[in-house]
């Protein structure tokens, strides 16, 4: 009967109206992947084979297919937003299991914790450290995402970085003699002993803040003043002596060879090639370090650790212009805290603190999967794994077939309105052919009841 085959006609056309009108119902809804309904004709087969004046039996939709199509990035002004360039998905997790998701409308809860809008917590590969400034990730663990709104931990100050260009014309002030130690005497017979009150005995300084084992910042002052040759005085040796003082005390520079300090008064020195680049330093810290100065543990009043820096001073040079600092840091910090974070678009993401110093947190993990049509929808724009799917495999953005991540950003749905205004239209039209169909069969129905 053609009202059976009609009725078929009349579900598939509802079940593409109702698929139309839930991708019109997201087209709003960031990370959402537009779906189609898909038909096949039904025919009864009798045994053995399907007869060929067999009319078939109508339509069956056998599946809703996903379309996991890129959709256009949107550009927010909340950096914990995240949005995927290609493949993959986030992973986020709560009590009752694992799911994907391409909504990556993240932000904090109460407890530091980055989560999606329904509470799971994104899932990243935590931090391993494995040298003094070297991170790498374990991407056999995942872990929630925390950011903690604590005081960041201070950071002593072990090495300072200096590069300065010392005037290579200006007239020596002190005489370069040699002491017991093997290094220059500042009080040098004919030379003019030097005093840090006193800018006539000295060429040039300047200063950096360091920081003890507790954050508290001292100021370090370092001096420098051109010397004669030691055995022509009056003739021009291209050495310089370096006087550091932290706080206003002098810091005497530490031998590595002995293990001893110099001594106040005693300074060290740098000596420069006739190119104008540093030859040397005496003492140097070390054979790994020969243009690196090491210095006596300097003693703070504030109860922490005593201040140990060493000096680089590998770039610096005696050119004939102008003396300049060009590079003057330190590897130190105060205390801080948090201020925000910055996802990278490989995914590793860093916290800043308000004393300038970053911190890695982990990396955003993705996953992905063979036939990604064959997640199960859970509803709240998440996925969960099914065996049609294939297994899950995580990775690091940018890595095998996985996209990169835009932090700042979403991801739009697909859905195209126009698109789908004329599947509505089609479906609707579907669905009144049908119903005429029936209505057509009943009176045939009717003119055969008549019948007398």
């Amino acid at each position: 009967m053609p009202f059976r085959i009609a009725l078929s006609g009349l579900k598939a056309a509802s079940t593409d109206l109702k698929v139309t009108g839930n991708n019109i119902a997201n087209s709003a809804t960031y990370g959402y992947k537009r779906s189609r309904a898909e038909f096949v004709d039904v025919y009864v087969a009798a045994y053995g084979a399907i007869s060929t004046i067999t009319n078939g039996s109508g339509v069956r939709t056998p599946n809703i297919r996903q379309l996991f199509s890129q959709g256009n990035i949107e550009y927010t002004d909340n950096n914990t937003d995240l949005a995927i360039t290609g493949q993959g998905f986030f992973v986020v997790e709560d009590e009752k299991g694992r799911y994907l998701t391409r909504n990556g409308a993240f932000g904090l809860d109460r407890d530091g914790y980055l989560t999606n809008n329904t509470g799971q917590r994104l899932q990243v590969f935590p931090p391993v450290e494995v040298g003094a400034n070297e991170v790498t990730f374990n991407t056999g663990t995942l872990t929630d995402l925390r950011l903690e709104n604590d005081i960041g931990a201070p950071v002593a100050t072990s090495e300072v970085e200096i590069n300065v260009n010392l005037d290579a014309d200006v007239t020596p002030i002190g005489i370069d003699t040699t002491t017991a130690a093997g290094l220059a005497d500042n009080q040098g017979t004919t030379g003019t002993a030097f005093d840090p009150t006193d800018p006539n005995t000295y060429n040039h300084v300047t200063a950096n803040t360091v920081y003890d084992s507790l954050g508290a910042p001292h100021t370090a002052t370092f001096y420098y003043r051109k010397v004669d040759d030691i055995a022509t005085p009056g003739s021009v040796d291209n050495v310089w002596q370096v006087f550091t003082y932290i706080d206003g005390v002098e810091v005497p520079p530490f031998d590595n060879a002995t293990s001893t300090s110099l001594g106040a008064g005693t300074p060290a020195l740098m000596t420069f090639n006739p190119d104008g680049t540093l030859a040397s330093v005496t003492p140097a810290a070390s054979a790994t370090g020969p243009l690196t100065i090491s210095y006596t543990p300097f003693s703070t009043v504030t109860g922490s650790e005593d201040i140990d820096i060493d000096i680089n001073y590998k770039d610096t040079t005696q050119y004939g212009s102008d003396f300049a600092v060009n590079t003057l840091s330190q590897n130190g910090f105060t205390t801080g805290r948090l201020s925000g974070f910055d996802v990278s678009d490989d995914g590793t993401i860093y916290a800043r603190y308000t004393n300038g110093n970053a911190q890695v947190l982990g990396m955003v993990a993705l996953g992905n999967l063979a036939n990604p049509q064959g997640l199960r929808q859970k509803g709240d724009s998440l996925w969960v794994e099914t065996f049609e799917g294939g297994d899950l495999v995580l990775g690091q953005p940018g890595t095998a077939s996985l996209g990169l991540i835009q932090s700042g950003a979403l991801e739009a749905s697909t859905v195209e309105i126009a698109d789908e205004l004329v599947n509505m239209i089609v479906a609707q039209r579907n669905y009144q052919a049908n119903a005429q169909v029936i209505s057509t069969a009943d009176q045939l129905t009717q003119t055969l009841l008549n019948i007398r």
